[in-house]
C-alpha cells in the first residue's frame, strides 16, 4: 500500500439515518477522525433519491427520528419526504458532520488489507484507507426492475419511483403503474388526477390500514419545543404501543385476523364493486407482507379513470403492455414500484474480504448473514448499519440503527483498549449460532407462516431481512461486543497490552497474542483463538 492515500480511522459509507447516525455517535464518542463517504452530491438517502408524489413515511414522526435529536416542528403526524430529508439535513449541520462528509464519492471496490489490517476504499473521489468501516447504504438504497421481455422497444418513458423523472409531465397521458407496494400505493392516489388513464399491475394485493395522519397543531408544537420531555413522552408511548405488537407477528399470528376484519372494513368504505373488491382481497395473514397505511389508495382506485389488472407484467410489445392474464394495455409511460434489491444488496460485490472473496459470493449459497445483524466472518473492522435480520414490521428501523449505533461505539471502544494495529473478525461459528437462532425463531412468525411470497425472503425462501423479536431486545443483544465471539488479529509488530489493562472477556486472547507474536515463524497477521 502506498504512503500517499489519505488514513482515517472510521470511514462511513452512505449518509442516509444510518450513516449520519453513526457520525454524530463517533463524535459524540470522541472520534473525530472520520468520514461519510457520499455517492450522491446531498445528504438524505433514501429519503433524498425517493421523491415521487405523495411520497411519505408510513411510522408516525416522533418516533421517525433520533432519540438524540427530537424534533419539536414535525408538521404532521406522519411526515411527507420534504419534510424528513430537511430533518436529516439539519442532523448534518446541527451536529457539525459537514466537514466529514465527501460528496459525490461512491464506493466501486472496498478490499481488506491483511497484512496492514485496514480497509481500502477505491471510488469516484480517490482511494483512502480506514481502520474500520461502517457500510451504512442501507436496504432501500437501488432500486429493482424486473427483467421484462421486450421493455427495451418501449417507446415511452420509463422510470422507477425511486428515481423520478421530474421532468416528464404525466398530465394527461396513459400511465401503468406496476407493482402494489408501499410506494405504489402513495404514488397512485397522487398521480390518478391527473393522467388520462391509470393502470395499476397487480401481482399480489396489498393489506391496506387507514393512515391516522393529520396536521400537529401550533400548540402541540409550542409545547414540544418548549418542555421536550413532552416530545419524548409521545415518542416513548408510540414505542410502546408497537412494541406490545410483536407477539403477535412472532408468535402469534392467529391474533391478527382482527385486524384483517378491520382493513377489509376500510376496504368496502371505499370499494363498492364487489368484483374489485375480489381482486383487491389478500388471500394470505395480514402482516406477511408489509402492512400498508393509505386513506387514499382504495379511493383512486375506484376512480373511472384507474383499471387494476389483478396479474404481473409478463411482456412488452412496443407501446402495448401484456399481463401474465393475456390482458393488454396501451401506455405512454411505465411507473415501476417494484422495490429494491434488499436480500441481494449491490454493495456486497463491491467487498472482498479476508479470504479474497467478495461478501456477495459468501452469501451466494446460504444467504445474507451477519453476527448480531452487524458483522460477518472473514471480514474484520467491518459492520453493516441496517444489515440481515435487522428490519421491522410494524416500528420505526431508527430504534434499531441506535442500537446498532451502540454495538459500533463499544466495537472501537474495545479495539482501543488492546491498543495497536488491531482488527476483530466475528468467528464463523458464531455468526452460524446466532443465524440459526434467529432462523429457529422466525419459523413461527407471520412472515414465515403467513402464506404469501414478499420481499423479506431471498430467492431461497429464507428470512433474511426482518427481525423475529421486539427493538428493545434487539438493543439489549448489541448493547456491547463480546469478544467471545471474535478472533483479534495483530500485526507481529505490534505488542500486546498486559492482560490487566483488557476486559475479563479478552483475557484469554491477549495472552495468546502474547505467545504468538515471540514466535520467529509468526504470519503477517496473528489470529488470537
Amino acid at each position: 500500500m502506498t504512503a500517499e492515500h489519505e488514513h482515517v480511522r472510521v470511514a462511513v459509507i452512505g449518509s442516509g439515518f444510518g450513516g449520519l447516525g453513526a457520525a454524530v455517535r463517533l463524535r459524540r464518542a470522541g472520534v473525530t477522525d472520520f468520514v461519510v463517504l457520499e455517492r450522491r452530491d446531498s445528504v438524505g438517502g433514501t429519503w433524498r433519491d425517493n421523491s415521487y408524489p405523495g411520497c411519505a413515511c408510513d411510522v408516525p414522526s416522533h418516533l421517525y427520528s433520533f432519540s438524540f435529536a427530537h424534533n419539536p416542528s414535525w408538521p404532521r403526524t406522519f411526515s411527507g419526504q420534504p419534510h424528513i430529508r430537511a430533518y436529516l439535513e439539519q442532523i448534518a449541520d446541527t451536529f457539525g458532520l459537514r466537514p466529514h462528509i465527501r460528496l459525490n464519492f461512491e464506493v466501486t471496490q472496498l478490499t481488506w488489507d491483511p497484512e496492514e489490517l485496514h480497509w481500502v476504499l477505491e471510488g469516484s473521489g480517490g482511494t483512502l484507507t480506514a481502520d474500520f468501516v461502517a457500510s451504512a447504504t442501507g436496504p432501500l438504497s437501488d432500486p429493482k426492475v424486473p427483467d421484462i421481455p421486450g421493455l427495451d422497444t418501449f417507446e415511452g418513458r420509463v422510470f422507477h419511483s425511486a428515481a423520478w423523472d421530474h421532468d416528464y409531465d404525466l398530465r394527461g397521458k396513459r400511465v401503468a403503474v406496476i407493482g402494489t407496494g408501499a410506494s405504489a400505493i402513495q404514488v397512485v392516489p397522487a398521480i390518478a388526477p391527473e393522467v388520462d388513464r391509470l393502470t395499476v399491475f397487480q401481482r399480489t394485493p396489498p393489506w391496506v390500514m387507514p393512515r391516522v395522519d393529520r396536521r400537529i397543531s401550533g400548540a402541540e408544537r409550542w409545547l414540544h419545543g418548549r418542555v421536550p420531555l413532552t416530545g419524548a413522552l409521545r415518542r416513548r408511548l408510540l414505542w410502546t404501543i408497537r412494541e406490545l405488537q410483536v407477539g403477535a407477528f412472532t408468535k402469534r399470528p392467529n391474533q391478527l385476523g382482527l385486524v384483517e376484519k378491520l382493513a377489509s372494513a376500510h376496504m368496502r368504505q371505499a370499494i363498492k364493486d364487489p368484483e374489485l373488491r375480489r381482486q383487491l382481497t389478500p388471500d394470505y395473514r395480514i402482516g406477511c407482507k408489509r402492512i400498508l397505511l393509505s386513506n387514499s389508495y382504495y379511493p383512486a382506485l375506484a376512480r373511472e379513470n384507474v383499471d387494476v389488472v389483478p396479474a404481473g407484467l409478463r411482456e412488452v410489445r412496443g407501446n402495448t403492455l401484456v399481463a401474465a392474464d393475456g390482458t393488454e394495455t396501451e401506455v405512454d409511460a411505465i411507473v415501476f414500484g417494484t422495490g429494491f434489491h434488499v436480500t441481494d444488496m449491490p454493495i456486497a460485490d463491491r467487498i472482498k474480504g479476508a479470504n479474497g472473496t467478495t461478501l456477495a459470493e459468501e452469501w451466494q449459497d446460504g444467504g445474507m448473514q451477519a453476527l448480531r445483524g452487524c458483522t460477518m466472518a472473514g471480514f474484520p473492522n467491518l459492520m453493516t448499519i441496517i444489515g440481515p435480520n435487522t428490519g421491522l414490521g410494524n416500528s420505526s428501523m431508527i430504534l434499531m440503527i441506535e442500537a446498532q449505533l451502540n454495538y459500533l461505539v463499544d466495537y472501537l471502544r474495545q479495539l482501543d483498549t488492546l491498543g495497536g494495529r488491531t482488527a476483530f473478525d466475528a468467528r464463523p461459528e458464531a455468526v452460524t449460532a446466532w443465524n440459526d437462532h434467529v432462523q429457529d425463531r422466525m419459523r413461527r412468525t407471520v412472515w414465515n407462516t403467513g402464506g404469501c411470497d414478499s420481499w423479506y425472503l431471498d430467492a431461497n425462501g429464507r428470512n433474511t431481512t426482518v427481525w423475529p423479536g421486539t427493538t428493545s431486545e434487539f438493543r439489549r443483544v448489541t448493547r456491547q461486543l463480546d469478544l467471545n465471539e471474535y478472533e483479534v488479529l495483530r500485526r507481529p509488530d505490534t505488542a500486546a497490552p498486559p492482560v490487566g489493562s483488557a476486559r475479563a472477556g479478552s483475557a484469554r486472547a491477549v495472552r495468546s497474542a502474547a505467545a504468538s507474536t515471540a514466535s520467529p515463524q509468526a504470519a503477517h497477521t496473528v489470529r488470537e483463538p
